[in-house]
């Protein structure tokens, strides 16, 4: 199998194929399905593919009826999970599969924050979706958690962390985010510091985390 990264118009055949996907099964979108595989990548122990992969077809890990080919549709999950492992595991700038809205143009900065939050909130509900499925990572010492988790949980309402008053506490001592580029930092560095606790350096391997020069972020049709 290639160990390409998945291109442009691969990740336009990716999300075809997920649409394809027979009902009353329901898949993810690309963009969930990247932070659905950066949450399965950050765990403390490997997940093997034939645990992670029905999750992707159906949000409730339902497995594919008899009659339907997976095999593309898992080709190039399966080589983004593997462009994902490499950055992760170097601490490489990778760029989420984050969907810019068509909202733009705007100078009012309480509307491009407001317009950030939704652009990533499915990034995010794909990574919560690996967290519920795959918990070992939740199970890792609170206080190296708390900081990366409110990166990421500032995304979702308050309500679902009624539980978790630290958690709920460093997110709302997080301070207004500025535009959909710092959003999409908070991404990268969030996985960055989960896996520092689940998947430490060795000591020989020099972390690089400056971000590349701003990314680009496909839209989301509406």
């Amino acid at each position: 199998m290639s160990d390409a990264a998945v291109s442009d118009a691969e990740r336009e055949e990716l999300q075809v194929l997920l649409d394809s996907v027979p009902a009353p099964l329901e898949p993810l979108d690309v963009s969930m399905l990247d932070g659905f595989l950066c949450g399965v990548l950050v765990q403390p122990s490997a997940v093997p593919a034939a645990q992670w992969l029905p999750w992707v077809t159906d949000i409730d890990g339902r497995r594919l009826p008899p009659g339907f080919d997976p095999t593309r549709l898992h080709q190039l999950v399966s080589r983004r999970h593997s462009e994902l492992d490499r950055a992760i595991a170097r601490r490489e700038w990778f760029d989420p599969w984050v969907f810019e809205l068509d909202e733009e143009g705007s100078a009012d900065a309480s509307q491009a924050a407001e317009s950030a939050l939704e652009a990533v909130y499915p990034w995010v509900a794909g990574f919560t979706a690996a967290m519920n499925a795959f918990p070992g990572l939740l199970a890792q010492p609170v206080h190296a958690l708390t900081e990366p988790l409110a990166l990421l949980y500032r995304h979702l309402d308050p309500d679902d962390l009624d539980d978790a008053d630290d958690l709920l506490e460093a997110v709302e001592a997080l301070a207004p985010l500025v535009d959909l580029s710092e959003a999409v930092e908070h991404l990268v560095r969030a996985t960055f510091l989960l896996a520092d606790v689940a998947r430490p350096l060795a000591p020989s391997v020099a972390p690089r985390r400056t971000p590349a020069a701003k990314a680009t972020h496909p839209r989301r049709r509406r």
